[in-house]
């Protein structure tokens, strides 16, 4: 059974950062593109940034959401099993709870997600 734990979020003024974490369990994190996502209120869940490795070249792809481009970084711990999203300029836009989960393929069970709310 796969359970993803996310965690990291918190109130922040505009221009601050945080740092989100999401560990797996049940899956290797290694083995699949992972990806964060969120959803605001009265929004639909969307797609923030994804990340994937190529084992051969040992090299990673990620993939951003215009709207976070060159603020977000998505990066990976596969010893730790472990997926985190590294937000900085946060803008009152980017308030919603984060989840992460595959991308690509049928996801697994959504977490508990993390709230972010930026407000000054």
């Amino acid at each position: 059974q796969v359970q993803l734990e996310e965690s990291g979020g918190g109130v922040v003024q505009p221009g601050g950062s945080l740092r989100l974490s999401c560990t797996a369990s049940g899956i290797r994190v290694s083995l699949y593109v992972m990806a964060w996502y969120r959803q605001a209120p009265g929004k639909e869940r969307e797609l923030v940034a994804g990340i994937t490795t190529n084992s051969f070249a040992n090299f990673e792809l990620a993939n951003y959401a215009d709207s976070v481009k060159d603020r977000f970084i998505i990066s990976r711990d596969d010893a730790k099993n472990t997926v985190y999203l590294q937000m900085n300029s946060l803008k009152p836009e980017d308030t919603a709870v984060y989840y992460c989960n595959r991308q690509g393929g049928q996801t697994w069970s959504w977490g508990q997600g993390t709230q972010v709310t930026v407000s000054s």
